[in-house]
């Protein structure tokens, strides 16, 4: 048997079937080929259990030639693929798959037992051929891309520079479109200008009622949510890789046109903590309610799959029918039918400008907010309460002081003081539940709303470099690169991209005076709640005070 030497501390979760261990220790490896990131490991003291592979090194001298040749041959069938692990995004040799943690240590990205709910795809929902993305990542036996970060093999490079940030719109401009299909994004001009078409019965869905489920005898476990679509009122199942899966395909899909918002963050350890699953599914919550309110997302084709599939079968289908989809990217934008005259480019640019120097500010605004409502939370369930505290125990205190004169006659002074103490005492406890009713909505619609306009900034870019490329049209006419219907066709092109962002920046706006003026009253209504309350509770202590 191969042994292992321990490079970081590793604690296991209970009921995983997981090892603690230590850096330094020396384990045996009794079974490589658990999959999902896991080898089945040995302690000294003959204890057993799962360990993450990034985690451990194996020992050279005792590492069998099987072993080594088998990840030689995972790196190089990686980079046959085209997927090098020493490029961008494929995850450098030293760097552990799920990246590194705030120690320094090595992040897996999933628990063990925990495999299923945030790992990577299982041949329980998915077939293991089907790759998600483009056809060429190698995978595992769980359907998993074998060494990379879940999110990288499944992102298309759409442009013709893959090392650069800003996205490439020569993909649509310059190219030869596929035959216009049946599904068309249309756009009309209303007062505010380029809208997109609303559908005349909002999309609706709740998420709820989380179960904990297991496969393979107990060893890996997940939380499986119920998401009922208000269209068909019949709840589907999907775990938070459903979501994930989700994500990537309108990300590949939209992202280019519609700025699609990341998911809750994933989660290492603790997944099945009470407190956890609900923060979880209530973010996940507020997640589907924004794609079910964007006109484009909500009338897709694969996330009416998500929403209302019927069977397993019909899932699957579904889902390497979305994979397969070529109109992605950039290509986006041939779906798109303005049905208005070419816009003026300068104009455009000039909106483009000043709704970029917009989001900017309200990032910056969004994150002073969440910087001072966390102070704010941290004092309201912290100091505050204890100082409410402090000052009933001292009226209490002193009310026993009192009790010890022996002076006939002041019993109702002493009784009103105790009870002024327990409702300084009761008050502290309203303080400190207080952030749960009311900051907690306005904290979390601003989290939304950061995660929304970080999303923003790759689509704007996209749009500026089609419009600098239209701006270098004659240069490459003169060069030969392109011809004048070329550039017409480009001029065109970028007006169906302008309407796009236009559209896109109108329903953003209509959005967020919506949110906010449904967060604030909330908050606000919470707020004169919680101080009449207090001040209830401060006139009845004041009540039983005598009149001299």
């Amino acid at each position: 048997m191969a042994t292992a030497q321990v490079m970081y501390d590793f604690t296991a979760e209970p009921g995983n079937n997981e090892l603690t261990v230590k850096e330094g220790e020396i384990l045996t490896i009794i079974n490589q080929n658990v999959g999902g990131g896991w080898v089945e490991a040995q302690n000294s003291k003959g204890e057993c259990g799962l360990v993450p592979e990034d985690y451990i090194q194996a020992g050279t001298a005792a590492c069998p030639d099987a072993y080594r040749h088998e990840s030689t041959n995972n790196t190089n069938t990686q980079v046959a693929n085209g997927n090098n692990p020493w490029s961008p995004g494929g995850g450098y040799p030293s760097e552990p798959a799920g990246g590194w943690n705030t120690q320094g240590h090595p992040q897996t990205q999933h628990n063990a037992g925990e495999e299923d709910d945030d790992g990577e795809w299982d041949e329980e929902w998915d077939d293991s051929r089907s790759t998600g993305g483009d056809g060429d990542t190698p995978v595992d036996e769980d359907g998993g891309a074998t060494g990379h970060n879940l999110h990288s093999h499944r992102k298309r490079t759409l442009s013709k520079f893959p090392f650069s940030k800003t996205p490439n719109p020569e993909l649509y401009l310059l190219a030869k479109l596929p035959p216009k299909g049946k599904d068309r994004l249309p756009i009309y001009i209303a007062d505010v200008g380029p809208v997109w078409l609303y559908p005349e019965s909002p999309l609706d869905c709740v998420v709820a009622d989380p179960k904990k489920g297991s496969k393979l005898y107990g060893l890996k476990s997940y939380i499986e949510y119920q998401v009922t679509p208000n269209t068909t009122s019949r709840p589907v199942n999907h775990r938070y890789k459903h979501f994930d899966w989700l994500y990537e395909r309108l990300l590949e899909k939209f992202g280019s046109a519609v700025p699609i918002p990341s998911l809750p963050d994933k989660q290492v350890t603790g997944r099945f903590e009470e407190e956890f699953i609900k923060m979880r599914m209530e973010r996940l919550q507020g997640w589907m309610c924004r794609m079910c309110r964007h006109p484009v997302i909500s009338r897709s084709e694969v996330f009416q799959l998500f929403l209302t599939y019927n069977d397993e079968k019909e899932w699957k289908t579904g889902k390497r029918k979305a994979e397969k989809d070529e109109c992605v990217g950039p290509l986006i934008f041939s779906t798109i039918d303005p049905e208005a005259p070419e816009l003026d480019s300068v104009e455009v640019e000039q909106r483009c400008e000043l709704f970029s120097k917009f989001t900017k500010s309200m990032d910056d605004g969004v994150k002073d907010l969440l910087n001072v409502g966390n102070i704010h939370w941290k004092r309201c369930t912290g100091p505050l309460p204890k100082e409410y505290q402090k000052i009933g125990k001292a009226f209490q205190n002193l009310s026993s002081v009192f009790n010890t004169s022996g002076y006939q006659g002041e019993t109702t002074l002493t009784d009103a003081l105790t009870a002024a103490g327990k409702t300084y005492e009761e008050i502290a406890q309203i303080v400190a539940e207080q952030p749960k009713k009311d900051l907690h909505f306005l904290m979390e619609t601003n989290q939304e709303y950061k995660g929304l306009l970080g999303s923003f900034h790759d689509t704007v870019a996209g749009h500026k470099a089609a419009i600098d490329k239209v701006k270098e049209a004659d240069k490459m006419m003169l060069a030969g690169k392109i011809t004048t219907q070329d550039k017409v066709t480009m001029g065109k092109r970028t007006s169906i991209m302008s309407y796009s962002l236009q559209a896109e920046m109108n329903h953003f706006h209509s959005n967020r005076i919506y949110d906010y003026n449904r967060v604030m009253q909330h908050y606000l209504e919470e707020q004169i709640r919680f101080y009449e309350t207090i001040a209830d509770k401060l006139k009845l202590a004041l009540s039983q005070f005598t009149t001299l």
